[in-house]
């Protein structure tokens, strides 16, 4: 069965080959785009269509057996549900007056319900308040990081000059230091040289003593 042959058997049930037609097209236009983004579509009882990788990979080939590299690729691939499987190996009968794959639950093709829906809508944007609180956090707590961080080092910086301030000013006292002692023994001196006075008072107390007896 072609694509033809497929519209003209159910162009009864769609009131006419116009709308069959277009049906199909539909159809299988909304599987291939959903296959090609890369989504799985799943037709209860009858399959799922999905996009599968297949890695970078050696074959041969058949006609001269010579072994070609073959480039990593995407294939779309079938698998075929329960309820298919079981009608082709024959363990379930084919219905004559219903539909082979089961229908959709009741409920589903509609949607759902409004509360449904809002609830969901309210999820998604709790979903994206928390994720932009979070981003906010980060971005503040790097920034307190990078702040701490000049800080200690800023730190770090005036410890070291510190150091070079403190042997400048020791050096300096300790120069005062040695050039005061070294004038300190000139006062000694000058202490020592005292005690010729006194031997000139002990010659003129002779002297006055010699003049008496006389």
């Amino acid at each position: 069965m072609n694509k033809a042959q497929l519209v003209e058997a159910i162009a009864d049930k769609m009131g006419g080959r116009q709308q069959a037609a277009d049906a199909v097209d539909a159809v299988l236009d909304a599987i291939v785009r959903a296959v090609v983004a890369g989504d799985r579509v799943s037709v209860t009882g009858f399959g799922s269509f999905e996009k599968v990788d297949r890695p970078a990979r050696y074959a041969r080939n058949p006609q001269t057996g010579e072994r070609v590299r073959v480039k990593k690729t995407s294939v779309p691939r079938f698998r075929a549900g329960q309820g298919f499987k079981d009608l082709v190996s024959g363990s379930k009968k084919l219905p004559k007056n219903d539909i082979a794959v089961k229908k959709a639950p009741k409920g589903s093709l509609s949607g759902p319900p409004p509360t449904i829906s809002k609830a969901a809508g309210k999820k998604a944007a709790a979903k994206k308040a928390t994720g932009a609180a979070k981003t906010t956090t980060a971005r503040k707590t790097a920034a307190k990081k990078a702040t701490t961080a000049k800080t200690a080092a800023a730190k770090k910086t005036t410890a070291k000059k510190a150091p070079a301030k403190k042997t400048a000013t020791t050096a300096k006292t300790t120069a005062a230091k040695k050039t005061t002692a070294k004038k300190a023994p000139a006062k000694k001196a000058t202490a020592k040289k005292a005690p010729a006075k006194k031997s000139t008072a002990r010659k003129t107390t002779a002297k006055k003593t010699t003049a008496r007896k006389k």
